[in-house]
């Protein structure tokens, strides 16, 4: 089996709550939106991170409107 490197981990907010709000269609656990989740394996470590520096804010939204 082969070894896993650092350069191959991907970094990801998942908390393991995995439950979508409506209607922003958010996750309640990691604030990715549904595109965002599937898309993620795909996408550049840069993506992901730059998302990631936005979703402490879009969950503290989430609370405010939901």
């Amino acid at each position: 089996m082969p070894e896993l490197t650092a350069s191959k981990l991907i970094s990801t907010p998942c908390t393991g709550v995995c439950r979508i709000e409506a209607p922003q269609n958010i996750c309640a656990g990691c604030g990715r939106t549904l595109a965002e989740i599937a898309g993620w394996g795909r996408m550049s470590e840069t993506q992901r991170l730059k998302i990631m520096a936005g979703l402490e804010q879009r969950k503290a939204s989430m609370g405010e409107t939901g």
